[in-house]
């Protein structure tokens, strides 16, 4: 049996820093010149969350999600907006996931919008992560992908007091963080 988490379960979503990541996303794609634009189609890719819910009434449209390995198989379809939140650290091919991404983006201002945990120490590294990325090496991924970065943050995604909960939490404060990108075609 695997040790990586294969499924979104209820364990996972009653997490308290998915909650707060989802809120922080949210906030994100608000504040893109596409929010309030009613897209077509949108994909998100991965597993169907709250926040897939919450894309839905933010961009106006249905979302559908993947159900093909992202680090071999083929996207289909045509969208309009991608959203691939906390994906890519999980794949052993991100570029290729971007590549299909890229293949099924349509329209003249068709958006992917990516989230993944800043790269940390390994010792505070996620076991079910094959990539965390430097801003830096996250842009030469988009880029040689055919994105351009359109706007970033990063952000926390603990409550405050998390933090004050021990030497390895308060080493989280230091290190852990999330970035999201806003990404056009080249």
């Amino acid at each position: 049996m695997s040790s990586f988490r294969t499924v979104i379960d209820g364990d996972y979503l009653s997490e308290d820093a998915h909650s707060v990541r989802w809120r922080k996303t949210i906030d994100f794609l608000g504040h893109s010149d596409h929010s309030g634009r009613v897209f077509q189609r949108g994909l998100d890719l991965g597993d169907r969350t709250p926040l897939t819910n919450s894309l839905e009434q933010l961009f106006g449209c249905r979302f559908d999600n993947t159900a093909v390995d992202l680090d071999t198989e083929p996207l289909k379809g045509s969208f309009s907006v991608v959203t691939a939140f906390e994906v890519l650290e999980h794949l052993y091919n991100p570029l290729h996931a971007l590549l299909e991404v890229r293949g099924i983006l349509e329209g003249e201002g068709s958006r992917l919008f990516v989230s993944m945990p800043l790269r940390k120490p390994l010792f505070l590294a996620s076991p079910d992560h094959f990539h965390e990325m430097s801003r830096h090496a996250a842009s030469s991924l988009f880029k040689r992908a055919g994105f351009r970065v359109v706007r970033s943050e990063r952000f926390r995604i603990r409550q405050r007091l998390f933090y004050l909960t021990g030497l390895k939490p308060l080493l989280r404060a230091l290190y852990e963080k999330v970035q999201i990108y806003e990404l056009a075609v080249q």
